[in-house]
């Protein structure tokens, strides 16, 4: 086994001891294709208001730029699947992946910790951590290193798990073995483009994020959600999981193991009227660790509003 091999196992086994269910490594190169995409997409007006999206334009496909004489990324995915899910049907929606601690500071603790073991177990190796920390296109590093293929709602999709997962990396100054792209599945299914409340998904492998929900319920900071969306929202408050809850491939999705992200014990039992009675004080109870704390009371309070519209 060469030095590379038996790093790259090193950092693979101790990844899957801190939860991580898949790891794939990719030579840290510049993302051509994706390069053209991005500037495509930038161009069409899809980030929406999301202005931070044109910035580092360049960091964003080499990550040499963002660590000195990056030689690999390693990818790794977190599931996040909850075993159950809001208990009142026609109560506002939350995105599953914010039903418990903000991922951020679960994965943060879980790399630091991976990265202590690297440098006690291999030398001084020199990278960066990153999930959603910086300009690191994520999902075109785990598409690069197998760990499923990107889907035509845009989510990584693993054939074995589904895609409710979060994706993480780390960007090291270290050879290992790249692992290679797995192929697509999504076949002729259009699901997900057929089930966008808001049309998103303008083309196969295509969001206007202006038009998502997610964008909609925690990007846009605007007052007020546009007029066009009343009637659209399909419920959600926070997030939106539909192109995801209709995808075929979700049904292999299993809950994790995870307990940082099981819910605050009265957030499935919340009711519609619960919801448009929030207070601040309930809002700081059940978010207080969570992704929700994104929207602040006020944001929430407005897509909960809009809902009623």
């Amino acid at each position: 086994m060469s030095t590379a091999e038996r790093h790259t196992k090193l950092i693979k086994e101790k990844a899957a001891e801190l939860g991580f269910f898949f790891s794939g490594v990719s030579k840290a190169d510049f993302l051509e294709k994706e390069a053209r995409e991005l500037d495509q997409w930038l161009k069409n007006g899809n980030h929406g208001k999301m202005k931070y999206m044109e910035n580092h334009f360049d960091k964003r496909l080499d990550p040499r730029l963002l660590v000195d004489d990056a030689k690999s990324v390693v990818s790794l995915l977190l599931n996040y699947y909850p075993s159950e899910s809001q208990e009142i049907e026609d109560a506002p929606k939350i995105s599953k992946y914010a039903y418990g601690m903000d991922y951020h500071f679960v994965i943060k603790d879980k790399l630091k910790e991976l990265f202590a073991f690297i440098h006690e177990e291999i030398g001084e190796v020199g990278g960066r951590m990153f999930v959603d920390s910086a300009p690191v296109m994520d999902k075109a590093w785990a598409k690069r290193s197998g760990l499923g293929w990107m889907g035509k709602n845009t989510n990584i999709i693993h054939p074995k798990h589904g895609s409710f997962f979060f994706i993480a990396e780390l960007i090291l100054d270290l050879e290992l073995v790249a692992d290679g792209p797995i192929k697509d599945y999504c076949g002729t299914c259009t699901a997900c483009i057929d089930e966008c409340p808001t049309d998103a998904i303008v083309e196969p492998y295509v969001v206007d994020g202006s038009k998502c929900i997610s964008y909609l319920t925690i990007e846009l900071k605007d007052e007020i959600i546009p007029s066009e969306f009343a009637s659209k929202m399909d419920d959600w408050m926070f997030g939106c999981d539909v192109c995801q809850n209709v995808c075929p491939w979700n049904r292999f999705a299993k809950p994790h193991n995870e307990p940082a992200f099981n819910p605050h014990e009265n957030l499935l039992k919340m009711s519609k009227a619960d919801w448009a009675d929030l207070t601040q004080e309930v809002f700081s109870e059940l978010f207080r660790k969570s992704a929700v704390k994104r929207t602040k009371f006020k944001g929430l309070t407005r897509n909960i509003n809009f809902l009623k519209e």
